[in-house]
């Protein structure tokens, strides 16, 4: 019989089956109800879902991270995007955009120009 493992194992588990520490990127898709009508939300947040994991990026050393945000704060054209390190925020994501910023940006490593809205400065350490 096996002793139970306890919160802090537990927790580095966790962290080791997501690959957190080689994670490229970290994507912050906002789901709330004011940026967009929420059928629109839930359908964009299904779609990343899907295709990430249809690409092998979930779960895999070197992949992509994702995370449904409640209210990222700008409450139009949305749904909103944010892409860590860079901090790089998208607009209107939704599935059509989102295959976008998923091969170009997320796979690629160079964001959208034509949807971002706001970036981190460069002379900002990531």
């Amino acid at each position: 019989m096996t002793a139970p493992m306890s919160p802090a194992e537990a927790l580095a588990q966790a962290v080791e089956k997501l690959h957190i520490p080689e994670a490229q990127r970290h994507i912050f898709l906002c789901t709330g109800r004011k940026c967009a009508p929420e059928a629109v939300q839930q359908e964009s947040w299904t779609f990343l879902k899907r295709r990430l994991k249809e690409l092998g990026l979930v779960d895999a050393p070197q992949g992509v991270l994702r995370s449904k945000a409640d209210c990222l704060r700008v409450c139009l054209a949305g749904p909103i995007a944010v892409v860590y390190p860079e901090g790089v925020w998208y607009r209107d994501c939704r599935p059509d955009n989102l295959e976008r910023i998923i091969q170009q940006h997320l796979i690629g490593g160079k964001p959208v120009q034509e949807l971002v809205i706001a970036e981190r400065s460069p002379c900002q350490k990531p």
